[in-house]
C-alpha cells in the first residue's frame, strides 16, 4: 500500500509532542499516513506521553527509542524506519505543522516528478521579544527558510532546504544504503553545531535528482531561549570551524602544528574587525564575530587532526 510516513526525532521535547501529534492528526492527504516518532533517549515523560497518544484516534502513532546519542543517528533511524512507505516527511520536535502541509508535499513529489522537496520555515520567539542584535540575516542561522511565494526548481546551493521541513522519496534511500547522515556531524542534546543536513543536501544536488522549494509547506518553528543569545550563535559558527578544519580542510606543508599561516591572518583580521565592529555598535557586529569564531574554529579543527595524526604515527 503507497503511504506516507511523518518522521520526527525527538529528544526531552515531551510539553510539545502532544500539539504538534494533533496537527499531524489534522492534516489530510490523498493517501495514507502515519507518524514516527523517533526518541532519542530521552529523559522526560516522552515515552509516557507517546504511548498515551498512540491509543488515540486519528493518523495511527509509532515510536521507537534509537539508543545512539545525537541528531544524526536519530534521523539515520527515522530513514530505516520510513523505507516500506512511499514517501518521507520530515520535521522539528519543535515546530508545529500549517494547514496543507502534507498534501502540498505529496503533490510536489507525486505529480512533480520530484526526488525532495522542501519548504518555509517561519522562527517563531515565545515568551520574550526578539532581541535588537538578531537581525533578518541571522534568522537563517535559526533554521528559518523563505524564499518567496512561488516554487522553484532548486539547481545549486544558494537556496538550500533543511530537515525541519523536507519530504523525500524513500526509494532513493532503498537504492542508496550507504546515502545517510554523516555521523560525524552528529550533534548531541542540547549542543551546538551539526551540519550533518548541509551535507545531505549537497550530496543530493551532487548526484542530481530533482530538488525543488514549495511555499505551500509551512511550518512554524519555535525557537528555544537559549538560542536567542549571541553565545549561541558564536559556539555554532566555532563548532563549525572545528568540523571544517577536521574534515574537510586539506593539508598543507607549510603548517605550524598543522595550522596553514594563512589560518592565523584570517582569524586575527576577522577578530580586528570584530572588535573595531562592537566599539562602533555596527549593526552586522554579530555576524562579523560569528565570521571571527569559524576561523578560530577551523584552527583548532586543523590543529586537532594534526595532533591525531601525529599520535596514530607514533
Amino acid at each position: 500500500m503507497t503511504k506516507l510516513s511523518i518522521a520526527i526525532c525527538s529528544y526531552n521535547r515531551c510539553n510539545r509532542l502532544k500539539k504538534l501529534i494533533g496537527l499531524l492528526r489534522e492534516q489530510t492527504c490523498p493517501i495514507p499516513f502515519d507518524i514516527l516518532i523517533v526518541n532519542n533517549n530521552s529523559s522526560d515523560k516522552t515515552i509516557e506521553i507517546l504511548q498515551q497518544l498512540s491509543t488515540e484516534p486519528g493518523a495511527h502513532l509509532r515510536f521507537v527509542t534509537e539508543t545512539k546519542q545525537g541528531i544524526s543517528h536519530a534521523r539515520n533511524r527515522a530513514i530505516e524506519e520510513c523505507l516500506d512507505s512511499e514517501y518521507m516527511f520530515v520535521m522539528d520536535d519543535d515546530e508545529l505543522p500549517s494547514p496543507g502541509l502534507l498534501e502540498a508535499a505529496y503533490y510536489s513529489l507525486n505529480t512533480n516528478n520530484l526526488d525532495c522537496v522542501g519548504g518555509k520555515v517561519n522562527v517563531i520567539i515565545e515568551n520574550s521579544s526578539r532581541p535588537k542584535w538578531l537581525t533578518d540575516d541571522l534568522l537563517g542561522f535559526l533554521a528559518e527558510t523563505n524564499y518567496g511565494e512561488r516554487p522553484f526548481s532548486i539547481k545549486d546551493d544558494s537556496t538550500p532546504i533543511w530537515t525541519a521541513n523536507i519530504a523525500y522519496k524513500t526509494n532513493i534511500f532503498r537504492k542508496n544504503p550507504h546515502l545517510r547522515f554523516d555521523i560525524r556531524y552528529n550533534r548531541e542534546g542540547k549542543a551546538v553545531g551539526g551540519g550533518e543536513d548541509v551535507l545531505m543536501f549537497n550530496e543530493w544536488l551532487k548526484r542530481g535528482y530533482q530538488l525543488a522549494y514549495n511555499p505551500h509547506m509551512s511550518v512554524d518553528h519555535y525557537v528555544d531561549s537559549w538560542r536567542l543569545k549571541q553565545i549561541y550563535f558564536y559556539k555554532l559558527h566555532f563548532t563549525s570551524g572545528i568540523k571544517q578544519g577536521l574534515f574537510e580542510l586539506q593539508s598543507y606543508d607549510t603548517n605550524i602544528l598543522g595550522i596553514p599561516p594563512f589560518l592565523f591572518k584570517q582569524a586575527f583580521l576577522h577578530l580586528f574587525k570584530t572588535l573595531s565592529m562592537y566599539v562602533t555598535s555596527h549593526p552586522s557586529r554579530v555576524r562579523q564575530g560569528m565570521n571571527a569564531a569559524h576561523a578560530l574554529g577551523l584552527m583548532k579543527g586543523a590543529y586537532i587532526k594534526h595532533s591525531k595524526l601525529k599520535t596514530h604515527h607514533e
